[in-house]
Parts: C-alpha cells; sequence; structure tokens
C-alpha cells in the first residue's frame, strides 16, 4: 500500500516511490523476471508529480517537505531536478523524475533485503550456469524455485543434469535410474526446473519427446494395491514373465511368492528404484498394511523390511517384527543416517510412544530422533543415494 501522502495529486516522496516500486517491480513476480531477463528493459522512470503554483501555495507544508526530502535522499544521481518559476514563489527548485537505471539501483534502493535475496541468486545460478550460459532464462523462470535451494542442493542439480541422458531410463520406471550420488526423490521434487534445463541443453528434444519421462524412456508408475516386483530374470519367468504386478494383501497371505528372498519396502517410489537382485522378489508401496506379513510361507523365506527413518517408519518396522521376528531391518540403521544426515528434515508430526519390537541399536536411533541428535528427524528412503542403496542391497542378497 503506498503511504499516505500518495493519493495527492502532486508531490510523491520517497517512501510513497519506494512502495511504488516494491508493488510494481519487486514483489512483482513477472515484473521482476522481465527486468531480469531484459524483456522488460531499464531504467525505471518514475514521475515524482511536482505541483503548480496554486497547488503549493495551497499545501505549503507538503511543497516544503517535498524538496526537503528529496534534497535529504542519498543518492541523488537517481533524482532529476529542473528549475521553475512560481508567481507567488519566485524561481524553485523541484525533483521531477526518480530513475532507477539497472538493477544494480534497484537492488540498492530496495535495501538488504534484495541484496541477500540477489546473492542467494547468484550463489545458487553458478554451478548450473557453468554448464551452459543458455540455462539463465529458465533459471529466471523457477526462480522461486532456485532461491529455495540451499547451494549444496543447487550443486547437486547440476550434478544431475550432467548425468541424464537421452532414453537411459529405457524400460526402467524414473526411480531405477542409475545415478551417482543423487537421490531420484530429488530429480521428481525438481522436476519442471530440470525438464527446462535439459529442454535448452539439448536444443528442445524434451518437448519434442513429450516430456522428460518419454526423453529418459522411463515408464509410467504403477497404480493400486500392494506392488509386487521380481527383481531378477529367473524369478521373472517363473512370476510368467511379469516385470511387476498388483496382489491385494489377501492373496499375498494365501500365495507363497517364487523367490528365497523377499524384500518388503514402505514406499512405492522406493520400490520401484531397486536395482536388480538374485533370487529376490520386492513388495512394495503398503505403507503402513503390513497384515499379510504374518503369512505362514514368509517363515521360510530371508525376508528384510526397508522403510523411512523416522518414529513412524520404525513403528512400521516394529509391527513387522511383531508378525515376523526374522525379519531383518535394511537401511535403518545409523550408518544410512551417517552417509546421508545433510537430506534429514523434520518429521511433520512424530510418534510419542516407543514401539515395542525394536532392536536396542534401533530404539537408541528412535530416542535420538526424537532429542533432537541429528540435523533433521527424518530421513526418507527415497534421499538415499541409489549407488549406496544398490551396495547394501547386494550385500544382503549375497549373504544367502
Amino acid at each position: 500500500m503506498l503511504a499516505k501522502s500518495s493519493v495527492r495529486k502532486w508531490g510523491l516522496l520517497p517512501a510513497d516511490v519506494k512502495a511504488l516500486v516494491l508493488k510494481r517491480e519487486w514483489k512483482n513476480d513477472a515484473s521482476l523476471k522481465a527486468r531480469l531477463l531484459n524483456r522488460k528493459p531499464f531504467p525505471i522512470r518514475i514521475g515524482l508529480k511536482p505541483p503548480a503554483g496554486r497547488s503549493a501555495m495551497a499545501d505549503m507544508s507538503h511543497f516544503q517537505k517535498f524538496i526537503a526530502e528529496w534534497k535529504a535522499y542519498s543518492p541523488q544521481k537517481n533524482v532529476q531536478w529542473e528549475s521553475r518559476n512560481y508567481r507567488a514563489l519566485a524561481e524553485q527548485r523541484l525533483p521531477i523524475f526518480f530513475t532507477l537505471e539497472n538493477m544494480s539501483d534497484l537492488l540498492e534502493f530496495i535495501g538488504p533485503e534484495a541484496l541477500a535475496r540477489s546473492e542467494q541468486w547468484t550463489k545458487n545460478m553458478t554451478p548450473l550456469l557453468s554448464i551452459s550460459e543458455a540455462f539463465y532464462p529458465p533459471l529466471v523462470k523457477h526462480l522461486s524455485t532456485l532461491e529455495s535451494l540451499h547451494v549444496s542442493d543447487a550443486e547437486l542439480l547440476a550434478s544431475l543434469i550432467k548425468q541424464l541422458s537421452f532414453k537411459m531410463g529405457e524400460g526402467h520406471y524414473l526411480r531405477a535410474l542409475p545415478l551417482k550420488g543423487v537421490d531420484t526423490k530429488f530429480l521428481e521434487t525438481y522436476l519442471p526446473l530440470v525438464s527446462d534445463l535439459l529442454n535448452v541443453l539439448h536444443k528442445g528434444e524434451i518437448t519434442d519427446s513429450g516430456g522428460l519421462l518419454a526423453w529418459l524412456g522411463c515408464l509410467e508408475n504403477p497404480k493400486g494395491w500392494l506392488t509386487v516386483r521380481p527383481l531378477c530374470d529367473g524369478i521373472k519367468i517363473k512370476m510368467a514373465g511379469f516385470p511387476v504386478m498388483q496382489l491385494h494383501s489377501d492373496v499375498l497371505r494365501e500365495h507363497a511368492l517364487p523367490a528365497k528372498n523377499i524384500l518388503v519396502v514402505e514406499n512405492m517410489q522406493s520400490g520401484l528404484g531397486l536395482p536388480p537382485l538374485k533370487n529376490t522378489i520386492a513388495v512394495f508401496g503398503g505403507g503402513k498394511n503390513v497384515s499379510w506379513m504374518d503369512a505362514h510361507w514368509l517363515k521360510s523365506k530371508r525376508v528384510a523390511y526397508w522403510g523411512d527413518i523416522d518414529s513412524w517408519g520404525f513403528a512400521i518396522l516394529s509391527d513387522v517384527r511383531s508378525r515376523l521376528s526374522s525379519v531383518k531391518a535394511m537401511m535403518m540403521d545409523a550408518d544410512s543416517i551417517s552417509q546421508h544426515e545433510e537430506r534429514m528434515v523434520d518429521e511433520p508430526e512424530s510418534l510419542e510412544k516407543l514401539p515395542e519390537f525394536l532392536t536396542d541399536a534401533e530404539t537408541q536411533i528412535f530416542s535420538a530422533l526424537k532429542t533432537g541428535k541429528y540435523s533433521g528427524s527424518r530421513l526418507e528412503q527415497e534421499r538415499l543415494s541409489p549407488d549406496y542403496i544398490r551396495l547394501r542391497l547386494e550385500a544382503w542378497a549375497a549373504e544367502g
């Protein structure tokens, strides 16, 4: 909202001009982006509405304030003055226009908040612009996303862009992309920005392909009940060649799956991203639905469970262990936290009661999450790096 004096027909004060610039330029995303891209070129020039003689005489207090505040304004380079003759007041030197010549002027005028915001843009753009200067327009387009990033995430984004290539996900789900040091949830989180950057880098190929998933050759995510996925060709043959299927929990309870290793995963996306594993079938996407795990046939299998490292993840693990005491927890340990602690976030709503069927080590982690030992209280399984996941799971499968 403009200062009260701006309702007058003449004599804009510095505070009025700042309110106008904030509204029209700085807090107006479309205008700000247009300025950054030079689609709305500088300068920004605002008429200060100096008064006619009668108006000045009718409100001498404001007339004097108008001149005094602009004389005191610094830097004066932004203010254009002009001499005018008034019959009753003689010659007066009046401020006529206020001008911001470039982005540096605009940032200085807005103040420390703008300078800090601009520095954040620059830091986060730098690792990406080092790949291609042509990334600047899409980075400005996604300015709000860009400035929400931590610098380490901007560097991670640059690493991701360098790894993605045409058809690299052929026949696989997005979460199964063979990325190194970058988790696939990170890719999903910033999919629109990544798509636009790659579209520039590869001269419109993403648009021509019908989107990033199509360009990568990735399969669309299946939807439905519990998802069952054989992780090796031999087991796939035993399952009539189906690469993935969905079964109701009642069916899973009554019908044994034809693999020695059964890997149960909390979330759908993490299950879709699993690497090939010898003699293994994955069951995933059920979340808290683990009631089927009291199935008699599971007692003759090597069963592992992998969920989020948070209070609810451990509660689900406890529920699983109450039904199948031999289950082995995967990547819900101190090593997984130490390797990925910078990717932890705060759990929106924590479970207060300690789950009953946890090991001593799991109980210690549960308590540490509650007491703030780590940088966050939640490490989602999707935030673990694919190379780390592959090594841990391959080691487990080899044990059998």
